[in-house]
């Protein structure tokens, strides 16, 4: 799921790019996580999307029905094309058929992978999933990695980063996760730094120096400041910015997918810790690659995807990292 930020009282988008629930500029609140027995609950109410590709609706834990074996995955967009051609995909080279399970609460897959109600999520990136195993004492673990969805710095009034004149104003959204993640794009612009060189738990607290005046808004207001010319430059969500009108090329700056920055906001498919090493679930993740699924998911998203491969080592190492400073960040609040 591409980066964006909910409307006023949504649940949180965590495979778009990068967000938790609201909060204002100084108190940071986190993800209140569903209890186990609700998790019950919403799994009876969730409509579950079945593609009839030589299989049934199979339960969890890679059901089967029919002699044909079934992986149920929850996922938040299970109504885009893409899916089904994954679905035909796999199940020409693996020879399952895939279950999913759409879920409109973001708050909602982790705990029902956690219960076994599920066999892998697809829907968030590593800082979510951090966020939801520190808070909630799970250990759900990514086995791969699936595309980053950069955060861009629009401006109608300069063309790049350094143009921007010493003092102008730049508005970022207020949301826990994309504060931390404007803030690292203002660095990388050197428009600003921040204490210890700045994480995804970094605030306007942080900045040690800067070139710039940095506000932090509601992120529904940040396209909304740079449009009346309030603001010299803003950093937009993507839903927000197609919502203004805002087109690419007033983009004059975003994080690079590949730096060590951006990658807490991989987008990842999920598994329970004991099937972090299962063989079928890790070549179900990396047939997303294939250039057929690629193809849909930029059309699902206007392009916006940068897809990136990771072994799950590294993924599962990078989890460990943002998770200790998740503590961190909760030891000092």
């Amino acid at each position: 799921m591409p980066e964006s930020s909910p409307p006023a009282d949504a649940a949180p988008d965590p495979g778009a790019g990068p967000q938790l629930p609201p909060r204002r500029p100084i108190t940071r609140r986190r993800v209140t996580w569903i209890t186990s027995a609700a998790v019950v609950v919403v799994a009876a109410l969730v409509v579950s999307l079945v593609l009839s590709l030589g299989g049934g609706s199979g339960g969890s834990k890679g059901g089967s029905k029919g002699g044909s074996k079934v992986i149920s995955i929850g996922v938040t967009d299970g109504s885009e094309p893409y899916w089904q051609t994954f679905a035909q995909l796999v199940k020409e080279r693996l020879g399952v058929s895939l279950k999913f399970v759409n879920f409109s609460d973001y708050s909602q897959p982790n705990p029902a992978l956690g219960e076994g109600q599920l066999d892998l999520n697809e829907f968030q990136h590593i800082e979510y999933l951090s966020n939801y195993n520190v808070t909630a004492h799970g250990d759900l673990q990514p086995i791969g990695a699936t595309a980053v969805y950069p955060l861009p710095l629009y401006s109608l009034k300069y063309s790049t980063a350094a143009a921007i004149p010493a003092g102008a104003k730049i508005v970022i959204p207020n949301d826990a996760i994309n504060e931390a993640r404007g803030l690292l794009v203002l660095q990388s612009a050197k428009l600003l730094t921040l204490k210890d060189g700045g994480t995804a738990f970094s605030s306007t607290a942080d900045i040690v120096t800067h070139k710039v005046d940095v506000v932090a808004l509601d992120a529904s207001q940040t396209a909304g400041a740079l449009k009346s010319g309030s603001a010299a430059a803003a950093i937009v969500n993507n839903n927000y910015a197609t919502s203004a009108g805002l087109p690419k090329s007033d983009a004059i700056f975003q994080d690079n997918p590949a730096s060590p920055s951006a990658a807490p906001y991989v987008n990842i498919f999920v598994v329970r810790a004991a099937d972090k090493n299962n063989p079928l679930y890790l070549k179900l993740a990396a047939l997303y690659h294939n250039p057929a699924v690629e193809k849909g998911v930029q059309q699902a998203n206007g392009g916006t995807a940068v897809f990136r491969t990771v072994p799950p080592a590294t993924l599962q190492a990078e989890l460990a990292t943002v998770e200790a400073q998740e503590r961190a960040a909760q030891a000092q609040q």
